[in-house]
């Protein structure tokens, strides 16, 4: 649904103003590798901090306290 809404939103976007439209094409691309790498790094902290919890945690949920 997402790309959906994007598609047409893009395509009132040409008939309003194509240069902007264009270049969103070209660019929208770099900027996504761009950001790539900060989303990578994001994603492994969100892991590791989900593993320091299981591992913290264990000990309460081996015992039964929630």
């Amino acid at each position: 649904m997402k790309t959906l809404i994007a598609i047409l939103l893009w395509f009132i976007l040409l008939t309003l103003c194509w240069p902007i439209a264009i270049a969103l094409i070209f660019l929208l691309p770099l900027i996504w590798i761009l950001l790539l790498p900060f989303k990578i790094i994001g994603f492994s902290l969100s892991i590791v901090f989900k593993l320091v919890s299981s591992i913290l945690l264990l000990p309460f949920r081996l015992v039964g306290i929630r």
